[in-house]
């Protein structure tokens, strides 16, 4: 992968900035009847970084904020079972109001009935992070190969797309490749300049970015583009994707390579599941597999890191987007939001390993 440069070896292999969240959910009974949640621990940005170690055994870190109080404590708890070197800007909670730790809310939703997200970000401690908050000199000090962060952090408040840019700008210093996820998220933009004033600071961050990670309605939103008059057999179908990349491209030369996953929605529990990758003008593409479906969230990050790992890893650009796109399957049948499969089980539904039971 000659075009990204990636280094050979540092103290990390992976490091990711953005807010850590812990997310409620009821299982396939809706918020409104439900009366007991099981609490996973995530992040689009933590995701990644999590899924590399974890399941992918490669050496990550998480930069983010973290406040002293018992859900604190859980979330740093997560953090370690995972195998991720955290570093923390530490906030005291004042026992009232904050700041906090944000909560997700999302049902699994259930055949055609879908899944509903929704949020308490409010005094999140993550959207006081401001640039000079880390020492990125000392976390970058043994060197690290890839550094990530993405469009959930950066709209968070008007000093978090800083820090994004803060951090790129030190990570590239040390010759590390940048990625961003553009995960656009109208809520939480339109809080303050909807999408106008998201594809203004994004427009700053992708600046110093190498590969984007994103959908066809990320790029169009994320970045300000126009979509295309590009017909589209279904979900599934590539071409209109592939058409706004050209565009994106034109826009930010710089960014050497972008990736999505492709997902047709039967029904909640029942999807068709592709993934593609433009890698320095030329595009790839994975099988499509069908899936069961257990819990949805996480999957596009799941992608993400076994897309990075075979990068990572000097694997040709088609294995890493199978690695990508078999990884981002397995963590749908999991619950929770990062992984629990081996690289081995991966690797073996790359080959084209079937479900029959393991003795």
């Amino acid at each position: 992968m000659s075009v990204l440069n990636i280094k050979k070896d540092g103290a990390f292999d992976f490091i990711s900035l953005g807010a850590l969240v812990h997310r409620l959910d009821p299982g396939i009974i809706p918020f409104r009847k439900a009366n007991e949640c099981k609490i996973h621990v995530s992040g689009g940005e933590f995701n990644v970084s999590a899924n590399l170690s974890d399941c992918f055994r490669m050496k990550t870190g998480i930069v983010s904020a973290m406040v002293d109080y018992p859900i604190g404590d859980m979330i740093q708890e997560r953090v370690r079972a995972m195998g991720v070197k955290p570093f923390y800007k530490m906030f005291k909670h004042n026992g009232v109001n904050g700041p906090n730790m944000a909560t997700i809310y999302s049902d699994q939703g259930y055949g055609v009935r879908p899944p509903v997200v929704f949020y308490n970000r409010s005094n999140e401690a993550g959207s006081i992070l401001k640039p000079g908050d880390f020492n990125w000199s000392e976390i970058f000090a043994g060197g690290v190969r890839w550094f990530h962060s993405g469009g959930i952090f950066a709209a968070l408040s008007e000093t978090t797309g800083q820090v994004i840019i803060e951090g790129m700008k030190a990570a590239k210093k040390v010759g590390a490749v940048t990625s961003f996820d553009l995960n656009f998220r109208a809520k939480l933009w339109n809080l303050w300049g909807g999408e106008k004033k998201a594809a203004e600071v994004i427009a700053k961050i992708v600046e110093n970015v190498d590969v984007l990670i994103g959908n066809e309605e990320d790029l169009q939103k994320g970045l300000g583009i126009e979509g295309q008059d590009v017909e589209s057999k279904s979900k599934l179908d590539p071409t209109a994707f592939f058409k706004m990349i050209e565009i994106a491209v034109k826009k930010f030369s710089n960014v050497k390579a972008v990736a999505t996953t492709l997902r047709e929605v039967h029904s909640t529990n029942r999807h068709s599941w592709a993934a593609v990758a433009w890698i320095d003008g030329k595009t790839y593409q994975s099988p499509t597999a069908e899936l069961d479906v257990v819990d949805r969230v996480g999957g596009g990050d799941g992608y993400a890191a076994g897309f990075i790992y075979g990068l990572l890893s000097g694997v040709d650009p088609q294995e890493a987007v199978n690695l990508g796109w078999a990884h981002g399957a397995m963590l749908t049948t999991t619950p929770g939001d990062t992984t629990m499969v081996t690289i081995e089980q991966v690797k073996a539904f790359v080959k084209g390993g079937s479900a029959r039971i393991q003795r």
